[in-house]
C-alpha cells in the first residue's frame, strides 16, 4: 500500500493520543518519545499490512504496544555493566576438554555391564529416583542401588579417578549428555 495524504494525516493526527497512551505505559517523556517514534516508524514501514477500512488509530496502538512489550523482554535478557566489571569476570573453559571428556565418558559407558550401566543412566544422567528406576527395570530398589553403585565404582575405575567415593557421575553424566545434544 502506498502512503495516500489521507494516510499520512491520519497517523500524524494519532501522535498525540500515541505519546499520552505511551505516557501511560512508561511514565517516562523520552522513553514515551522514543516509544512512540519507533511505532510511527514500524507503521511506516509496514503499512502494506494495514487493512483499508480499519482504524488506523486501533492499529497505531497496537503496534506500540507491541514494541513496548518488545522491549520489556529485550531489556529482561540483558545486564547493566556500564563500567564493565562483569564483563571483565566472564570466562568459559576451552571446549576441547568438554569433548575430550565426553568421549571418554561414553567410551567407559559402553564398557559398563548392561544392567549397570542402565542403572547409572536412569539415577545420574536421567535424575530419576531409585524407586522410580527400579520401577523401569522391573528389579528391587536395592539391587538398582548396588546396580548404581558398581557402575560407578567402575565407571570411575575406567575413567582414572582416584575417588571413588567422590565422583559425581551425576554432574559428569549430565555435563555430557547436555554436550551431546
Amino acid at each position: 500500500m502506498t502512503a495516500t495524504p489521507e494516510i499520512r494525516e491520519a497517523m500524524l493526527a494519532a501522535i498525540p493520543n500515541l505519546r499520552a497512551f505511551a505516557f501511560t505505559l512508561t511514565h517516562n517523556t523520552d522513553h514515551t518519545d522514543d516509544l512512540v517514534q519507533e511505532a510511527i516508524l514500524l507503521a511506516w514501514t509496514n503499512l502494506d499490512q494495514f487493512q483499508p477500512g480499519t482504524s488506523m488509530r486501533a492499529w497505531l496502538f497496537t503496534i506500540l504496544r507491541n514494541a513496548l512489550y518488545s522491549q520489556h523482554r529485550k531489556i529482561r535478557r540483558e545486564l547493566q555493566d556500564p563500567d564493565g566489571v562483569y564483563a571483565g569476570r566472564l570466562w568459559t573453559l576451552p571446549e576441547q576438554h568438554t569433548r575430550c571428556d565426553f568421549t571418554d565418558m561414553r567410551k567407559a559407558l559402553a564398557r559398563l555391564s548392561s544392567e549397570n550401566r542402565e542403572a547409572l543412566i536412569l539415577v545420574a544422567a536421567e535424575g530419576l529416583s531409585y524407586e522410580e528406576a527400579a520401577q523401569v527395570c522391573g528389579v528391587a530398589m536395592g539391587t538398582l542401588k548396588s546396580r548404581v553403585h558398581r557402575g560407578r565404582a567402575h565407571l570411575a575405575e575406567l575413567l582414572a579417578v582416584t575417588d571413588a567415593e567422590g565422583f559425581r557421575t551425576d554432574e559428569v553424566m549430565q555435563a555430557a549428555l547436555q554436550h551431546a545434544m
